[in-house]
């Protein structure tokens, strides 16, 4: 059994996995409790990524002497990168993309990751990772209506409301909402001038906001990233037994 694990600044996700199979995941766990799971039950292998604790800490904190990949710009992954500063490439952009080529090979993928910030990344049926967009997440706007005005208040979004809003409450949510709609239709359509039939897959916590009102067809896999970190940690066993 592999143990993936993708750490964030607040909570961390963990992924299970037989081969590739993934077998259960989880998500927003503290530190303290992602730890005490893997505890639980050691894998054979484990992928460590994480944007706020070092691999070091995190080892200490485990006290387990198991093979734990620590995934970096540096770390061997299973497409190319046509991108000119990959140091300066998120984790979960390359993991995403990863996990995309490997459940839909031989085609060409937008992956959409609706988080914090929301990309929008290209990646060929040759398996080449491209490049993309990033743009503001769905709470990050709100909050900066809120931050940088004297008088909006914190709005939290709550489905897809009437396009004509009749409170600054209503007209908040509508904008916001109904633009990262359009938002995401426009930049479908912009890709699909470049690859008409590519494939859309969307992972991340906003999707489901939005899965059903798109009108391009998209393919939602909220585990994409995991799945994908479990593709790198593969590639990476393999080349260390070759």
């Amino acid at each position: 059994m592999n143990i993936v694990v993708d750490s964030g600044n607040t909570y961390s996700k963990i992924g299970w996995f037989s081969e590739s199979t993934l077998l259960r995941y989880q998500t927003q766990l503290s530190f303290e409790a992602l730890v005490e799971l893997i505890r639980q039950e050691p894998p054979k292998y484990l992928l460590y990524s994480s944007v706020s604790r070092s691999t070091e800490a995190f080892l200490e904190a485990l006290g387990l002497n198991i093979p734990v990949l620590s995934l970096s710009a540096h770390t061997p992954v299973p497409i190319l990168k046509n991108y000119d500063t990959p140091h300066t490439l998120g984790a979960d952009r390359i993991a995403a993309a990863v996990g995309g080529t490997f459940l839909f090979p031989d085609e060409d993928l937008v992956v959409i990751d609706m988080g914090t910030c929301i990309t929008y990344d290209y990646v060929t049926r040759m398996g080449t990772f491209e490049g993309g967009l990033i743009s503001p997440g769905l709470r990050m706007r709100f909050r900066a209506m809120h931050s940088f005005t004297q008088r909006l208040p914190l709005v939290e979004p709550d489905g897809i409301p009437p396009l004509i809003g009749k409170s600054t409450h209503h007209a908040m949510q509508s904008g916001v909402m109904h633009g990262l709609l359009a938002e995401i239709e426009g930049i479908i359509a912009a890709y699909r001038q470049i690859s008409p039939h590519c494939r859309v897959l969307a992972c991340g916590g906003d999707v489901p906001f939005f899965e059903s009102r798109l009108k391009p067809t998209i393919f939602a896999v909220p585990e994409l990233v995991l799945i994908g970190l479990n593709r790198i940690l593969q590639h990476n066993v393999a080349l260390q037994q070759d």
